[in-house]
């Protein structure tokens, strides 16, 4: 018995728009294009003023050469750098407070009582 599986011969012509390709061929992409290969969107970003958000908005431009596998771990660094930076906001001391006003102190209220 003879396992050999006789060759079937494919046709090397590249196939048309609006043709239908028989089984048992294979029809190769055109080189240069790969729809899967990472491609930048172009999303513009404007900066806001604070250079720790900035730098951050920044950095999701790295994800533009990453394959989508690869966003997750940018999206989630600039997110824990965006909460790192309004913490930051919450932290940093405020102007002083204004002294409360000045009120005397009740046991040293001048009494209305009347002397006799």
């Amino acid at each position: 018995m003879n396992d050999v599986v006789p060759e079937t011969e494919t046709s090397q012509e590249p196939v048309e728009a609006g043709e239908t390709v028989e089984a048992g061929e294979a029809v190769e992409p055109e080189p240069g294009y790969d729809p899967a290969a990472p491609a930048p969107l172009n999303v513009p970003r404007v900066p806001t003023g604070n250079a720790e958000v900035d730098a951050q908005l920044a950095r999701l431009g790295d994800a533009d050469h990453l394959a989508t596998d690869g966003h997750m771990e940018v999206y989630e660094d600039v997110h824990r750098g965006l909460r790192d930076a309004l913490t930051a906001l919450d932290a940093r001391p405020g102007p002083p407070a204004p002294p409360p006003p000045y009120r005397t102190p009740s046991h040293q209220t001048p009494s209305h009582q009347s002397r006799s």
